[in-house]
């Protein structure tokens, strides 16, 4: 039998099309969000986090945007570089993409660094 489509994973794909064609990938738990073969937010709890540099972080702080954080098996919490997506942009697609343009920039951005520092010649 074929797995269901999750219809948060479809409305964040419809959320975010103005960036292109979105996919979904589940891990952990949750899913991690791409566009142009970059993961640039994450999924976890029918909440969406955006993927942050320091610039970005400054600007969904400012918004009042918390932080991903998640348990470990030793009770320790770790916080990743991925913010919540401001509350107005889920139902406001264009300033949504806004958003996830801006994710999509950091996203693409760490995985040419990652080439680079993977391929010392470029």
């Amino acid at each position: 039998m074929a797995k269901q489509p999750d219809p948060f994973h479809e409305f964040v794909a419809e959320l975010f099309d103005q960036l292109g064609p979105i996919r979904s990938r589940r891990m952990f738990g949750g899913a991690g969000v791409y566009a142009h073969d970059a993961m640039f937010a994450l999924l976890a709890d029918d909440v969406i986090y955006l993927k942050t540099d320091d610039s970005l972080r400054a600007e969904l702080e400012e918004e009042g945007a918390e932080p991903f954080r998640f348990e470990k098996k030793d009770g320790s919490i770790t916080q990743m570089s991925y913010f919540r997506l401001p509350d107005a942009a889920m139902d406001n697609q264009d300033e949504a993409c806004d958003w996830g343009r801006k994710a999509l920039d950091v996203a693409l951005k760490s995985k040419a660094n990652q080439t680079l520092k993977k391929d010392p010649k470029h």
